[in-house]
């Protein structure tokens, strides 16, 4: 009788092992049954840094998971599943670092209002004709800035061939070269006809006159220079000319005087 007790409480006790072992091995199961139940959430961000003025393409973004609630100027694929293919050739209007969700008001559609997008408040774009020659070799790009010369022939200066070159704009950024908004893949440089440039109201004015009055050329500034405030030189402004003479012709150029100076 007591054997017979013991073989029963022996099999109880195995029982009870063995159904505490399935129950501690299923659970593991489960929670990653609902850990790939969980619903997952992307936004659209960049897969590699992007100037402002890049034109969107296909590798330029990039899905990526997202955790917690989505901001409404992100862009979800739930809400946009085809947002890669739809945003292509569309116009950044910021910078974005590599991995930065792209916001909806930061890109603009290509079509009405493309380079107006760009533009900000209080600035104007006004197209320029240029060449190669005068836009420092063909090496201005898109978003480089520039300074503008005005050259003009002199009229009644008794010698023929003289011409006069002033500076009449400093650091004016260009916003496109022909219909090119942004640098090549390849970083080659944009050689067009026009030059966009971005100005304010005040300095379409001397620059439509430039333009009427003679040519205009367009000097690449260094990037470390850009934040300096952009100057019109004025005809009002103290001058000095100096006459070069190279190959037997006569340049007159005008240079800023010195404040106080004779």
């Amino acid at each position: 009788m007591i054997r017979f007790a013991i073989l029963l409480l022996a099999l109880a006790a195995g029982g009870a092992a063995s159904w505490l072992a399935l129950g501690a091995a299923d659970q593991p199961a489960v929670a990653a049954a609902q850990v790939q139940e969980a619903p997952s959430q992307e936004v659209l961000v960049a897969s590699a840094e992007l100037k402002r003025g890049t034109v969107l393409e296909d590798g330029h973004v990039r899905w990526q998971a997202w955790e917690g609630e989505i901001p409404p100027v992100f862009i979800s694929r739930s809400s946009r599943p085809d947002a890669i293919a739809s945003l292509a050739g569309s116009l950044a209007l910021g910078d974005f670092v590599a991995g930065e969700p792209i916001r909806q008001d930061k890109v603009a559609q290509r079509g009405a209002g493309f380079l107006s997008s760009m533009l900000p408040s209080g600035k104007r774009a006004i197209a320029v004709r240029v060449t190669a020659e005068s836009t420092a070799g063909g090496f201005i790009l898109p978003n480089d800035h520039v300074d503008v010369v005005h050259t003009v022939a002199r009229s009644g200066s008794g010698n023929e061939g003289d011409v006069v070159s002033r500076a009449i704009l400093s650091n004016i950024r260009v916003l496109a070269v022909d219909q090119t908004v942004s640098e090549g893949a390849d970083g080659t440089s944009v050689i067009g006809k026009t030059a966009t440039l971005e100005a304010d109201p005040q300095q379409i004015a001397t620059i439509a006159a430039a333009e009427a009055s003679g040519t205009v050329s367009l000097a690449l500034r260094p990037l470390v220079d850009n934040h300096e405030p952009s100057v019109v030189e004025t005809e009002g402004h103290r001058r000095g000319v100096v006459r070069v003479i190279s190959g037997g012709r006569t340049s007159m150029i005008e240079v800023p005087s010195r404040s106080g100076g004779s």
